[in-house]
């Protein structure tokens, strides 16, 4: 935007300084035409001496300078509002191209902003991802320890049902042990 500007702020001096020339030009024009009046005037004193015609004639010829010089101001006015013209022209141009700028910056800015949303929308699904990750892991320690929980028990089911049959051997064994004494009290009886 700066060079834009500054580009604006350099025409508009060029064309006060072309402005100022023209001026000058202008300036020295009338004071030749001053110069030119007053040879006129001499020469209409002669002319007066040499006749009234000729004088009419001088005078027609410097009207016809006048209406010339008339007919390039006019011109000269002309060529600055052409100018003053393009000057406008130009601005509005620019201020389109600003305002086509500015739009093209929005689309980026939404465009970018749209990216953001859907990055953190992947990330938000990577996150749900790795949470439901962590709670089948979670779900298959428990399970784990369930089932390690489950193989004690049923362990200490077979160490108890072990237990029990020692248990009956043993009582089996002393059973026939008292079988045995009774068998021998009998056999001593007889």
């Amino acid at each position: 935007m700066i060079p834009v500007l500054q580009e604006i702020a350099a025409e508009r001096e060029r064309e006060r300084e072309r402005e100022r020339e023209r001026e000058r030009q202008r300036e020295a024009e009338r004071g030749r035409e001053r110069q030119r009046e007053a040879e006129r005037g001499g020469e209409r004193r002669r002319e007066a001496e040499r006749g009234g015609e000729r004088r009419r004639e001088a005078e027609r010829g410097g009207e016809r300078q006048r209406e010339a010089e008339r007919g390039r101001e006019r011109e000269a006015e002309r060529g600055r509002e052409r100018e003053a013209e393009r000057e406008r022209q130009t601005e509005a141009d620019r201020g389109r191209q600003r305002q086509r700028e500015a739009e093209r910056g929005r689309e980026r800015q939404t465009e970018a902003d749209r990216g953001r949303e859907r990055q953190k929308e992947a990330e938000r699904g990577r996150e749900r991802q790795r949470e439901r990750e962590r709670q089948r892991e979670a779900e298959r320690g428990r399970e784990r320890q369930r089932e390690r929980g489950r193989e004690r028990q049923r362990e200490r089911g077979r160490q108890r049902q072990t237990e029990a049959d020692r248990g009956r051997q043993r009582q089996t064994e002393a059973d026939r042990g008292r079988q045995r004494q009774t068998e021998a009290d009998r056999e001593r009886e007889i």
